[in-house]
């Protein structure tokens, strides 16, 4: 079974930040610098406040055409779902597909230890198969 941690393993736990006073301006420039979908925004002591994605912010530019200079706070999601280290990839997988989101930090006993994408958890499952059927096919060539 595939947990969470084997892609932060693999991937790193490098985390890009904004806080919630910044400008939605700087979100946008730190989105496009590092080309991300999401940023994770940390309050004080990094305390998770909320994370803002590409698409938060679309959907708030289409209705408040001032919204460059406004802060972060106005537009992030602060309900944020986290998931755990030992966390089963396919239910992480279904939660993401269900509710509907891409990106999902990773916490435990309140600390942030990463972030991982849909496209991650789709990536290690692919490599997770693949490499069951290499073992499949090596066991049938060696009965032959």
């Amino acid at each position: 079974m595939m947990k969470v941690s084997t892609i932060l393993a693999t991937k790193g736990n490098k985390l890009y930040t904004i806080t919630p006073n910044q400008p939605v301006s700087e979100a946008i420039a730190l989105l496009a610098k590092h080309n991300i979908g999401v940023l994770l925004v940390l309050a004080e002591e990094d305390k998770l406040a909320g994370i803002v994605s590409e698409r938060d912010i679309v959907r708030q530019l289409n209705q408040q055409a001032d919204l460059l200079n406004k802060p972060v706070a106005g537009v992030m999601t602060t309900e944020v779902i986290t998931c755990l280290p030992q966390d089963d990839l396919m239910s992480v997988a279904h939660v993401m597909t269900e509710r509907r989101f891409r990106h999902l930090p990773v916490m435990e006993d309140g600390i942030l230890l990463g972030m991982i994408s849909i496209g991650d958890v789709m990536k290690a499952q692919r490599d997770y198969y693949h490499g069951q059927i290499d073992t499949l096919e090596t066991q049938i060539l060696a009965t032959e």
